[in-house]
């Protein structure tokens, strides 16, 4: 019969593991609300400016899957 091996609680995996967690929720929190903001006509500037990145970095994060889901993105002033 195997010892059965317990690994330990608290250490560095611990709080690895939630930080992958928290990004994973992170990043569903923000493609939700880019596509509900979209969907409300906001442009990619005013979300990139919510979002405190550049236009170009949120366009290039969610277009494909904006796209995919059917969200209308004709062109947007601001």
């Amino acid at each position: 019969m195997n010892p059965i091996t317990v690994s330990p609680t608290g250490g560095a995996a611990d709080g690895l593991a939630a930080v992958v967690a928290l990004r994973e929720l992170a990043d569903g929190l923000e493609d939700q609300a880019v596509e509900r903001a979209m969907r409300g006509g906001w442009s990619w500037t005013q979300v990139a400016q919510a979002l405190g990145v550049t236009r170009q970095a949120v366009h290039k994060k969610h277009l494909r899957r904006l796209v995919a889901a059917g969200v209308d993105l004709r062109r947007r002033h601001g």
